[in-house]
């Protein structure tokens, strides 16, 4: 692994960080995420850093970007420079995925998304798990479908990891400090099996998120996930990526989810108000703030 970025906080420090996908414009439920995690920083006289996590770069757009620096200042979040940008470190996460395979840990999946929803649906444990359990192909049956340049993605195997880790698999522990409706408090039990065998890597997007964001907070030296209840689960799978590759963990703290006026989650898909249609309307930061704050206790 690549040694941490220079100039962040010493080892120790409470350092924390919003993390936005330039995907679109920042709205009310990214400023509640990201003031929650500045107000932590403040509070602990720790540091928030700024990364834009922008590996899809099908959907990414420079526009976003430049329009969430500006929500961002005016909110008043500062952050350390250098930004780190996914997209200029594929190398990192490369490393990162190299070593799985090394250790025998992921294997190619050659599956359609049909092909994906019928195994679940057809597992033994029926549908409500909603979760994919694969295995490798042949090795002569995979050398014909990589031959024919047919499409993949690096899946990470709970078999092979549960195997490579012995006793330690079942002793993964995360700390949750959150304060998400029924997420349980304290040193807590990772269960990666709830995910399945998660997609690394795949042709369109070159790294998943699980595998970039361990591998960045671990290069960051971030010390807290503040983050919504929507990746509550994400943490566990992490918690075994950090298990395999050796890297330090953070502590979790899952914040509720913001419900608007109509009890959907605030979120672009339901119509959330972008912070640059709030602030060009004549809001403050200062009212701004208060709908969160009446949000936060509706």
């Amino acid at each position: 692994m690549p040694e941490p970025a220079p100039g962040l906080a010493p080892a120790g420090a409470f350092v924390t960080r919003f993390a936005p996908s330039p995907t679109g414009y920042l709205h009310l439920g990214h400023a509640y995420s990201a003031l929650k995690a500045h107000d932590a920083a403040l509070e602990a006289g720790g540091q928030l850093i700024l990364r834009i996590e922008d590996i899809d770069q099908t959907r990414a757009r420079p526009a976003f970007e430049a329009a969430l620096y500006d929500d961002l200042a005016w909110l008043g979040l500062s952050w350390p420079q250098p930004v780190r940008r996914q997209s200029e470190h594929m190398a990192d996460y490369h490393a990162a995925l190299a070593r799985l395979e090394g250790l025998g840990l992921i294997y190619r999946c050659f599956r359609t998304r049909a092909e994906l929803v019928q195994a679940v649906l057809s597992a033994p444990h029926g549908p409500q798990a909603q979760v994919f359990r694969g295995a490798p192909l042949p090795m002569a049956q995979e050398a014909e479908r990589l031959a024919r340049g047919e499409a993949y993605a690096w899946r990470l195997s709970l078999e092979r990891a549960r195997a490579h880790l012995g006793a330690d698999y079942e002793r993964l522990r995360l700390v949750e400090t959150g304060d998400a409706p029924g997420t349980p408090k304290g040193p807590i039990t990772a269960r990666p099996d709830r995910l399945g065998d998660i997609v690394l890597a795949r042709k369109d997007v070159g790294v998943a998120y699980h595998l970039a964001v361990v591998v960045d907070d671990a290069l960051q030296g971030i010390s807290h996930v503040i983050r919504g209840a929507d990746l509550v689960e994400a943490a566990h799978i992490q918690r075994l990526l950090q298990a395999l590759l050796g890297l330090p963990t953070p502590v979790y703290r899952h914040h509720r989810l913001l419900m608007g006026p109509d009890g959907k989650r605030l979120a672009k898909r339901n119509g959330a108000p972008a912070l640059r249609d709030l602030r060009m309307a004549g809001e403050t930061v200062q009212s701004v703030r208060g709908r969160l704050a009446a949000l936060d206790v509706a």
